[in-house]
C-alpha cells in the first residue's frame, strides 16, 4: 500500500514555522495517518462518527512501533535544491524567507510501516509526503500480490500485480490497473486499466478538503476528524522516528 501526498508549492511564508517543523511533523501523524487509518480500518458496526473512528483508532494502534536501529532503514528524508519549475527557476529552501541557510529541515520524508493484525501481515504501508516535487497529487495505491501460479499468456509476457489507485487530488477518481487478454486466437496478456472521474462521471466539482471540513464542523458531524486518542497514538507511532532522524547530533539526509 502506497499513500502519496504531493506538492508542487514550496513553504511560501511560512518559512519560521516550517523550518521548526518539518514534513515528519507537519504531514505523517495527521494527514498520512488518517489516509492510513482510513484504508487500514475493518468495517464500522455503523456509518456513525464514532464507530468509524473507534475503527481506525484500532487500524493505528495495530502499526508496529519503529525500532531505533531501524529508522534510517525503514525511512528517507530529503530537502528540496534550487532548480526550474516551467522554464522558471526556483530558489532552495535554504534560500526561502525565514529558513536558516544551514537549516537540515525535511522538506520530503517517506516511512515504511506495518500493521500488526490478520488482514494486513505482511503488507507493507509506505507513507510519502513532500514540497517542490514534479506535481501535486494525492492518492493512496493498493498494489495486490503476485500470482502464486501462472496460468495464462504466451512465454515473455509480462504479468504486471494489479493496482487499485484512489485519486483524492487534483481530481478524485479511481483507477483499476489488471491484466487482460489481448484480442485474437493467441493467449497474449497485457495490462490494461478501467478509470473513473468523479467530475465527469457526475457532472459536479467536489468542494476543496478544508471547505468539507468547515461544512462538517458546522453540522456536528466528527467522521472527518482525527480523535484525540488517535493524535496520541499517531505521535507515540512517529515517536521513535523523530527522536532519531531529528536528533542534533545526526546531520545530513538519509
Amino acid at each position: 500500500v502506497q499513500i502519496t501526498v504531493d506538492e508542487k508549492l514550496d513553504v511560501g511564508h511560512r518559512g519560521s514555522f516550517y523550518d521548526s517543523t518539518g514534513a515528519l511533523r507537519d504531514m505523517v501523524p495527521n494527514h498520512l495517518f488518517q489516509l492510513l487509518s482510513l484504508v487500514a480500518m475493518e468495517p464500522p458496526v455503523s456509518s456513525n462518527a464514532d464507530a468509524i473512528r473507534d475503527e481506525k483508532y484500532k487500524a493505528l494502534c495495530a502499526l508496529r512501533p519503529i525500532e531505533r536501529a531501524r529508522v534510517f532503514l525503514d525511512s528517507a528524508r530529503g530537502q528540496y535544491d534550487d532548480g526550474s519549475i516551467a522554464g522558471k527557476p526556483v530558489p532552495a529552501y535554504r534560500d526561502e524567507p525565514d529558513v536558516r541557510p544551514d537549516s537540515n529541515t525535511e522538506t520530503y520524508a517517506a516511512v515504511k510501516f506495518w500493521i500488526d493484525n490478520w488482514r494486513w501481515a505482511n503488507v507493507q504501508f509506505y507513507v510519502r509526503s513532500g514540497k517542490r516535487l514534479v506535481r501535486k497529487k494525492s492518492e493512496i495505491a493498493l498494489r495486490f500480490r503476485s500470482l502464486p501460479h501462472r496460468l495464462f499468456g504466451e512465454a515473455g509476457d509480462l504479468l504486471d500485480n494489479n493496482t487499485l489507485v484512489m485519486k483524492i487530488q487534483p481530481e478524485e477518481g479511481i483507477s483499476l490497473r489488471f491484466n487482460a487478454k489481448v484480442p485474437g486466437p493467441k493467449m497474449h496478456i497485457r495490462s490494461v486499466s478501467m478509470d473513473f472521474n468523479y467530475g465527469t462521471g457526475f457532472g459536479v466539482v467536489s468542494a476543496p478538503a478544508y471547505e468539507r471540513l468547515i461544512g462538517d464542523a458546522m453540522r456536528g458531524d466528527a467522521t472527518l476528524f482525527m480523535r484525540w486518542d488517535a493524535v496520541e497514538r499517531a505521535w507515540i507511532q512517529l515517536m521513535p522516528l523523530l527522536d532519531k532522524c531529528l536528533d542534533s547530533a545526526e546531520d545530513g539526509f538519509t
